[in-house]
């Protein structure tokens, strides 16, 4: 276990924990603010959503390869360079003086994103031993980074109403730059995988030109069409370099990503499951804001802080779901949540088109928030259960690779339903607008409902009862993270 005192861990936590909800919140907290670039920057209506696209693409498509460069080249070294490349890219893109220059600004903060986040999320394993001490840490990450989401609409919408857009993209570089300072005083530099440095080479290039491909389909797919040459022939193509990469880490004397780490039946089965979570979750943001402000008429600032109950309801919920999982075990606690999410969202299905935010949007926040984060926590901790400390970057970029990946997959599908069924509805602009996000919250409930029969099927009841029986104790029947230097 980590031989950190236990206060100085604490605060390498806390600055973990913030820097991932900071780079969770960037996904969102453009959003609001895309009406005032397009104005500014003259973007074409059909490349706005470019501005999030690349951050999204090239933060799913690197994280297995961030996550493995951390593990050989040492956590604290490269949290630190990726927070230096994210605070750059967000300054140059605060600076953008045309669309090109924006859009390329943000791949390359999604590139700094992909190696901070599993490196805070190994950190975190590194120095909190499996059981009941990791199981709270993980709350508190669960706590402050699941509520990244509302946070950044909320956030977006007051900068962009004060400050200008530009605001969202600059509050990034004091952030980044006390978060590297504070880096190289709190955290340990983590344990480097063992043996040499090796490096593979045809393994990552296969992996990540894979994903990449795969998330530019994904949130591409609606534009250029789902049965369109364009979304089959990237698809195809992702498949392909994906299986390659399997063929070649089977081969591999030293892989960058050792197929045995798929034996762990509760990563596994987490990350299958946090697939369909974040399927369902992650569209839940976007139509809410749509609606607030497209049907209910909303300000971006209002339409931010409607999103509040949600991200109070996460923070509140998630110290809570650590103790369940101590208590009932990950596997209990995932189905819960993940059945408790799909209440909230069936029930934001029931929205007006003439309704008001106590009737139709504060009740179902408060449902989804809390079964969000129950089934986020306990997700995460099922994840990371069992996995040595040398491959602590691995499993953290699989966890984010998968949640990624679901939330680019969960927002195709379900936009392109809503969108659907508006078109369908032969109605005022209101009515269509609302119909159609009821389809997608009411698709989103579906896909929660799935993710929580697959944790029935996936995950074991006995390991899962095992993990918390030896978290009450105060001990782990896993191994022990290796100890970490300083």
């Amino acid at each position: 276990m980590s031989t950190e005192p236990t206060e100085r861990r604490g605060l390498a936590l806390a600055l973990l924990a913030s820097t991932q909800f900071v780079l969770i919140l960037d996904a969102a907290i453009v959003s609001v603010a895309l009406p005032s670039i397009g104005r500014d920057l003259d973007f074409a209506g059909e490349d706005l959503s470019w501005v999030a696209n690349a951050y999204t693409l090239m933060f799913g498509g690197f994280l297995l390869l961030g996550g493995r460069v951390a593990d050989l080249l040492g956590r604290r070294r490269v949290f630190i360079a990726g927070l230096v490349l994210f605070s750059a890219a967000s300054l140059i893109g605060g600076l953008a003086q045309s669309a090109l220059w924006l859009v390329l600004a943000r791949a390359v903060q999604g590139l700094g994103a992909a190696v901070i986040s599993p490196a805070a999320l190994s950190l975190v394993m590194t120095l909190f031993p499996e059981g009941a001490e990791r199981n709270k840490a993980l709350g508190v990450w669960g706590a402050v980074a699941g509520s990244g989401g509302a946070a950044g609409v909320i956030l977006g919408g007051v900068l962009t109403e004060w400050l200008g857009w530009e605001a969202v993209l600059f509050v990034n570089v004091p952030i980044g730059i006390v978060a590297a300072l504070l880096a190289t005083r709190l955290l340990p530099e983590g344990r480097e995988a063992a043996g040499t440095r090796s490096f593979d080479v045809a393994g990552a290039v296969s992996v990540t030109a894979g994903l990449v491909l795969l998330v530019y389909a994904l949130v591409d797919a609606n534009d250029a069409g789902w049965g369109s040459v364009q979304t089959v022939g990237l698809a195809a193509a992702s498949l392909v370099l994906l299986a390659a990469f399997v063929e070649i880490e089977r081969r591999a004397r030293r892989p960058l990503m050792p197929l045995k780490i798929f034996a762990n039946r509760a990563l596994r089965g987490a990350n299958i499951v946090g697939l369909a979570m974040t399927m369902a979750m992650f569209p839940m943001f976007f139509f809410l804001t749509f609606y607030t402000q497209q049907v209910l008429g909303y300000s971006p600032i209002e339409a931010g802080f409607a999103q509040l109950p949600i991200a109070l309801s996460i923070i509140v919920s998630a110290g809570a779901a650590s103790q369940v999982v101590t208590r009932l075990g990950y596997k209990t606690t995932m189905v819960v949540g993940l059945f408790g999410a799909s209440i909230g969202l069936v029930w934001f299905g029931q929205i007006s088109s003439d309704g008001s935010f106590l009737a139709d949007v504060l009740g179902p926040s408060i449902v989804v928030g809390s079964g969000v984060a129950f089934a986020f926590v306990a997700a995460t901790i099922a994840a990371t259960t069992g996995v040595s400390g040398e491959q602590a970057g691995l499993a953290s970029g699989l966890v984010n690779t998968s949640q990624q990946i679901g939330g680019a997959l969960g927002l195709a599908i379900l936009v392109a339903l809503a969108t659907a069924r508006s078109d369908a509805v032969d109605a005022a602009q209101q009515v269509a607008l609302t119909e159609g996000y009821q389809a997608g919250f009411l698709g989103g409930a579906a896909l929660a409902l799935l993710g929580a029969v697959l944790a029935l099927l996936l995950l074991s009841s006995r390991e899962s009862r095992g993990h918390a029986e030896a978290a009450r104790q105060g001990e782990s029947e896993q191994p022990q993270p290796a100890q970490v230097a300083a």
